[in-house]
């Protein structure tokens, strides 16, 4: 046994394993299962060609090597993103911590009251700060944040404006440059006009339906959003306000002056840089845009004894429900990010940030005292901790540069210096003699440093924020190291048991792909620093584009969009471009077969594409009749077909390159979902099959941990046609020739994350790559034999074989009262988190266990399912008292003095012996979803008010 190999380490069934799995499934080798599964035609014929695989011990020191190539230099640029401190206490027990950044979207609640906590502390933290009645649980990063307001904003227009088709979003000048870029992006597929301008010159014309503030700007000035608020309001305008969430601990909430939506970033709250992310955005609005709102929220409910739970709110928002009528393409949370922020808020308290906030303003006073006595003339009146200096910048900048100091630097006359929360008087000190030597002068030496206030009367914060105890309560390290393990105890994730979720991947994060996330040489890069500072990263990065470049069979990738819904929207917006550059503007028609993916209508509706849903087969294939049907009605305007493969209904459809050719044919381009990939990785690709663009989710197939509901990373991969097209940055040069404006904030997203997926691929190098996807597939089609006789697979492939995943069948318990929803209850009671519940197909599992489970877990796995097979089939739809419908069972309730139930109390809580090694409680009871919508909180309260509700 070669114990340096990673693949050994990665894939979880051992050679003896293989071997006994293949003779249940029935048949002689791995490649014999291959052969069956995917269709000839579109196998590669040789070799992914990559490097090869390294040990675990030998990347870790090719990583180190690569991280001395950053040059982490003092970083005053800004522009929405700031070095921070990062608690130890939060970096050890939630980031590098397995238990919350392997968990999976909470949308099993029972299971997941640990993470819907936090996330409610997070929306109580924004709606305090920004002064709004209700936040979801954060969005990607501040700049689509803004994109998203300004998308409900016109979403939101008063009848009289939708009538007279006001279509105007004015946006401030001193908006951040990145968000400007995404502006842009967003609004002209849905048909509005964005008008730059001076807001203090801003004429409130009845041609304007919205308008977004930064505040502070991005050259530091804080300006009177009051007034304009007001002036908005009394126009019928709706305002979105930027806020920086830092500087609102010193600044009033824009809400006191009645926007209508607030935005921003958490980074600042502990969030390291990693050259522009992940980072979790925060987005609140008014109550009566609850139904607009973007993202995912978290409410309050009660269970069925009546206790307090939570979940998350409101879905028949979502996607998957409402598809191309959705609100948005909300599969956009990050989580993970948004946890440690909100715990950031914890750790400190409202008395901790106002005493960062003060500090950080109070040596920029200094610092601007300093430059004006050396004659610079810092032009701010008021600001929070951006100066902005007027003097001949190149002068300047090449002191910076030689000292190791990064400004920013907007104009040839401006220099504008953003203080942190790392800066010392020993920084400013260093930071007047840069100035100092500009200017040929000796330099000024502070000793102490100057408490004031710089910002407006009228805006200075008065409204009280963080006032519940969650908030004042946790302060040494020893309380909150126990209040974070009390939330993870509630929580079921992949250090429990395997998380068999179909489309979504659950599989090892290892740790060796995850230490350098907390090197100061990765974490601690600005994503604008000039590239001579982040060698390494651009080392990485360019790797890993030619990685996945390679693995789906095309000639150039993006790695800038930040999820995979974004990932989505950037393939469309390429295709679009590509289109028009051809003189094809009418091409607006995207044909989305019935099974796809809900993210796949809602992304075409965004990139402002006609939806047009054609047919499956019984058997869960595209009718391929009835597509060349509406190709060839809708050739002359036809843009694309989003395809899902293999489908997502668990099948390697044998027709798929007639399928792309036939959209060739009349005049289209093939997107392809790369939601399942991880069924394709070496046995074949995208580009091979005939597709044009895919996007990947590196938090599914590339091992990017999901984190609770994110980061994710969605990049898209592209032929030759498209590569010109890819999307770029304003502040920093990337993308195609003719490249898009930008698809998310950084100029390579959520830079930090990718380290993962570098790392995931330099380990298993092409053939465990590839041995991954065989084995993926040989895990399911061994659950869909041990199924056999208990639970019907709703389709197969020609020969019988699932692909990486299943749909298995629930819909015939109904005759025993029992829906798939008490099944996915019940697993919780054996130590499972349920497969995917009624997607692609109501009322089924869809059911996925990667390629990192081993044998003995699947076997547990299928012995719960058929456990519970004979649970229903001694159920009765005439009496609901039973074993399914009470699941799952708590702690509580199986010590409480009395038993009601007809079953034992050993059956409803270990139901198996297996159980009783390792068992996981859940903390409440079945959740109470549609009390919680009719009776909406989604911020933390007093106990006595869930009582009271």
């Amino acid at each position: 046994m070669n114990t340096n190999a990673f693949a050994l380490r990665h894939i979880g069934p051992n050679e003896n394993d293989q071997i006994q799995m293949l003779k249940t499934i029935g048949v002689d080798s791995l490649d014999q299962l291959i052969n069956e599964t995917v269709p000839s035609d579109i196998r590669l014929k040789k070799a992914l060609r990559l490097d090869a695989p390294m040990t675990e011990h030998e990347y870790l020191l090719h990583i180190h090597e690569l991280s001395k190539k950053n040059k982490a230099y003092k970083t005053y640029i800004g522009l929405g993103y700031h070095p921070t401190i990062l608690p130890a206490v939060i970096q050890r027990n939630i980031l590098e911590n397995p238990g919350w950044y392997t968990a999976y979207t909470p949308y099993q609640a029972e299971i997941a009251q640990g993470r819907l906590e936090a996330l409610l502390n997070f929306q109580t933290m924004i709606t305090d700060l920004t002064g709004m009645e209700i936040a979801n649980a954060s969005l990607l990063d501040e700049s689509t944040a803004a994109a998203e307001a300004m998308s409900l904003l016109f979403a939101v227009r008063e009848r009289e404006q939708k009538k007279a088709g006001v279509n105007k979003f004015f946006v401030s000048e001193n908006i951040l440059p990145q968000t400007l870029s995404l502006l842009e992006t967003r609004a002209i597929p849905i048909g509005i006009k964005l008008i730059v301008g001076n807001e203090s010159t801003f004429d409130f014309s009845s041609e304007f339906f919205g308008a977004i503030l930064q505040y502070p700007g991005k050259d530091g000035q804080v300006t009177d959003i009051k007034t304009f608020i007001t002036k908005a309001q009394n126009a019928q305008i709706k305002v979105a306000v930027a806020a920086d969430i830092l500087s609102l601990i010193k600044l009033e909430a824009p809400g006191k002056f009645g926007a209508d939506v607030v935005l921003g970033t958490t980074q600042r709250f502990g969030i390291p840089m990693g050259y522009g992310g992940p980072h979790a955005a925060y987005f609140a609005t008014k109550d009566a845009y609850k139904r607009d709102l973007p993202g995912r929220i978290i409410g309050v409910t009660k269970d069925v004894d009546g206790n307090r739970a939570l979940r998350m709110a409101l879905q028949t928002r979502e996607q998957h429900i409402k598809r191309d009528k959705a609100t948005s393409n909300i599969c956009t949370a990050q989580v993970l990010l948004a946890v440690m922020a909100s715990m950031y808020a914890v750790y400190h308290g409202p008395k901790g940030l106002k005493f960062i906030a003060d500090k950080i303003h109070n040596k920029a006073t200094t610092l601007a005292n300093a430059l004006e006595k050396l004659g610079y003339n810092q032009i701010n009146t008021s600001y929070f901790d951006t100066l902005q200096i007027k003097t001949n910048a190149k002068k300047i900048k090449k002191v910076a540069k030689e000292k190791k100091v990064n400004l920013y630097y907007p104009d040839s006359e401006t220099v504008t210096i953003s203080i942190n929360e790392t800066t010392a008087i020993r920084d400013i000190n260093y930071l007047i003699s840069v100035f100092a030597e500009a200017a040929k002068k000796e330099t000024i030496v502070i000793s102490s440093i100057t408490e004031s206030n710089n910002i407006a009367e009228s805006l200075q914060r008065q409204s009280n924020y963080l006032t519940l105890d969650v908030f004042n309560t946790y302060h040494s390290e020893t309380e909150l190291m126990r209040y974070i393990k009390s939330l993870e105890r509630k929580d079921l994730s992949l250090n429990h048991s395997m998380i068999s979720l179909g489309s979504c991947t659950m599989k090892l994060n290892a740790a060796s792909e995850m230490l350098p996330l907390s090197w100061f040489k990765w974490t601690n890069i600005h994503p604008f620093a000039p590239s001579k500072q982040a060698q390494g990263y651009l080392t990485v990065l360019k790797e890993l584009e030619e990685q996945l470049t390679e693995i789906t069979g095309f000639a150039a990738t993006s790695l800038q969009p930040n999820s995979g819904a974004q990932g989505e929207f950037a393939g469309l917006m390429v295709i679009k471009a590509y289109h028009e550059s051809r003189g094809d503007h009418h091409r607006n028609i995207c044909l989305i077969p019935s099974s796809a993916h809900g993210t796949n209508p809602a992304s075409a509706v965004m990139a402002g594409m006609q939806v047009v849903v054609t047919k499956s087969t019984p058997e869960g294939n595209i009718d391929i009749d009835d597509l060349r049907e509406k190709a060839e009605l809708h050739k002359d305007n036809l843009s694309c077909l989003m395809v899902t493969y293999p489908s997502t209904h668990g099948v390697y459809e044998s027709g798929i390159k007639d399928i792309t050719k036939i959209i060739h044919n009349n005049g289209g381009q093939v997107y392809m979902d790369g939601a399942n990939m991880n069924a394709q990785v070496g046995l074949t690709n995208p580009g091979n099959i005939g597709a044009d663009v895919c996007h990947l989710n590196l938090h599914k197939t590339f091992a990017i941990p999901h984190g609770g509901g994110g980061p994710g990373v969605g990049p898209i991969c592209v032929a030759k046609q498209l590569a010109p097209f890819l999307p770029g940055n304003p502040v920093k040069k990337v993308g195609g020739e003719k490249a898009i404006t930008a698809i998310s904030a950084a100029p390579f997203g959520s830079a930090l994350a990718c380290l993962i997926s570098y790392g995931y691929i330099k380990m298993l190098g092409a053939e465990g790559l590839t041995q991954a996807t065989k084995i993926a597939i040989l895990n399911a089609n061994y659950i869909k034999r041990r199924l056999e006789g208990y639970f019907d697979t709703l389709y197969s492939g020609e020969n019988g074989r699932a692909a990486h995943e299943m749909i298995v069948d629930c819909r015939a318990f109904k005759a025993n009262g029992i829906e798939v929803t008490d099944i996915a209850k019940r697993l919780m009671d054996y130590g499972f988190h349920a497969p995917t519940v009624s997607f692609p197909v109501a009322g089924t599992l869809m059911i996925e266990p990667t390629e990192s489970e081993s044998k003995a877990e699947i076997d547990r796995f299928c012995d719960a399912m058929i456990s519970i097979r004979k649970e229903i089939d001694n159920a009765s739809k005439d009496d609901d008292n039973n074993v399914l419908k009470n699941a799952p069972h708590t702690l509580e309730m199986l010590t409480a003095n009395e038993w009601y139930y007809p079953y034992s109390r050993d059956t409803a809580a270990y139901p198996l012996d297996y159980v009783k090694n390792n068992k996981f409680w859940p903390s409440v009871r079945r959740v109470d979803d549609a009390y919680g919508d009719r009776n909406l909180i989604c911020t933390c309260a007093p106990i006595e008010a869930y009582m009271e509700a």
